[in-house]
């Protein structure tokens, strides 16, 4: 579980936005040879959520939406991989995702491309299921008045 702060500023769309986005660049960069690319991209995605401030308000954005589903999804005990659905979604991905690695560092060009598609995608699919199940609690004021809703 993520502290309060963190949730609350990886809520911010940007947050989301650009740490989704950063998967290419690490692929292409994996892909290139292109170390210091590599590692500072990796740094940017372990230092995103914390990156961006807080909304002033709560934003209407998909990925706004995408966080607090992530967090109330979180804060209800569930698990992010497993054999239930949309769980097996992210469990599908773990392989995917290492096809994905093999192809970058065998430089296969259409394996890669492939794989990267494909992993994002069943991401993209694991966050929606997430976001059809939320129920719009806010998760962020149950959290600070200590109760869980």
């Amino acid at each position: 579980m993520l502290p309060d702060f963190v949730w609350d500023r990886h809520s911010n769309p940007k947050s989301g936005w650009t740490r989704l986005l950063a998967y290419p660049l690490l692929i292409a960069a994996g892909y290139t040879r292109r170390w210091r690319v590599l590692g500072v991209t990796v740094l940017f995605v372990l230092l995103n959520p914390v990156l961006f401030p807080e909304p002033e308000s709560p934003s209407d954005d998909w990925m706004a939406t995408v966080v607090r589903a992530e967090r109330q999804w979180s804060d209800r005990g569930r698990s992010f991989i497993g054999v239930g659905f949309p769980q097996v979604l992210n469990l599908v991905q773990l392989p995917v995702f290492a096809y994905n690695i093999y192809a970058v560092y065998e430089r296969q060009p259409l394996e890669t491309v492939v794989a990267t598609a494909a992993t994002m995608g069943l991401k993209l699919w694991f966050v929606a299921e997430l976001v059809r199940r939320y129920d719009g609690a806010d998760t962020a004021s149950a959290s600070r008045s200590g109760g869980r809703r």
